[in-house]
């Protein structure tokens, strides 16, 4: 849980969740403010320094995190790169690149990624716990927020389960070879499914004896220099926004 490690254990981890949430919310409409593919990579660019260099995460994190949904935004810009035909040639169905809309691809793949810069800024520098409550305050549906607060549960709960299943297996010698592995992973998938069950029947349970009524309550921390926190997350955001009008 890389994300949840920096979460806990960066610089900025005591300042106000306001504050990150309006800076994020400034990067992302700096992101869609930026008119040009050169614009919105500048924006990717100094949101991702400031995570690095100003909230202290360590590099090697960011780009552990980062490179899953680089790998997705790069996939699906291939895919939007090539553009498909019908009834156009003999076999009646053609590929080809659509050299025309290359710009316009370049730009919302840039877009994306200076969005994805944002987002990735306050998940690596808030708590999900924090960022719950702040989107209660947004008077997000509890409905979801209490799925996200099960679905938070559930992510450490499975790790564990998979890490100590793991951890029996190499014991009795079960990745030794290509075959074993195999069966060891069969069984380990086999076990995740019934512990999934089980769990989902608890949760269930627990939820009835409470009359499925209220929400998931988290006790707030309170946080110094609130006020400051959020003057400078604004003014700091309100140039990265004129930054992207200014340079398009």
């Amino acid at each position: 849980m890389l994300t949840e490690q920096s979460a806990y254990s960066n610089r900025w981890r005591r300042i106000s969740p306001v504050a990150k949430g309006l800076f994020a919310l400034s990067g992302i409409i700096a992101a869609f403010a930026a008119g040009s593919t050169r614009t919105a990579l500048l924006i990717a660019i100094v949101v991702s320094a400031i995570s690095i260099f100003g909230a202290g995460v360590p590099l090697i994190r960011y780009l552990r995190v980062v490179t899953p949904p680089l790998l997705f935004l790069l996939v699906s810009t291939l895919s939007l790169m090539i553009s498909i035909d019908f009834g156009t040639s003999a076999s009646g169905l053609s590929l080809h690149l659509a050299e025309s809309d290359f710009p316009r691809i370049a730009q919302a793949a840039s877009r994306s990624l200076a969005c994805l810069t944002a987002l990735l800024f306050l998940a690596l520098t808030t708590p999900l716990s924090d960022i719950i409550s702040l989107l209660r305050r947004c008077k997000v549906p509890e409905t979801l927020l209490d799925l996200m607060t099960l679905c938070y549960r559930t992510l450490f709960v499975l790790s564990e389960a998979v890490h100590d299943t793991m951890t029996a297996q190499s014991a009795r010698l079960g990745y030794t070879t290509l075959s074993i592995s195999m069966r060891s992973l069969g069984g380990l998938v086999s076990s995740l499914i019934v512990q999934v069950w089980q769990r989902s029947l608890a949760l269930n349970n627990a939820a009835e004896a409470r009359g499925n009524d209220g929400a998931f309550r988290f006790l707030e921390n309170n946080y110094d220099n609130t006020r400051i926190s959020i003057s400078i997350a604004i003014v700091s955001g309100s140039i990265i926004v004129a930054l992207a009008a200014i340079l398009t």
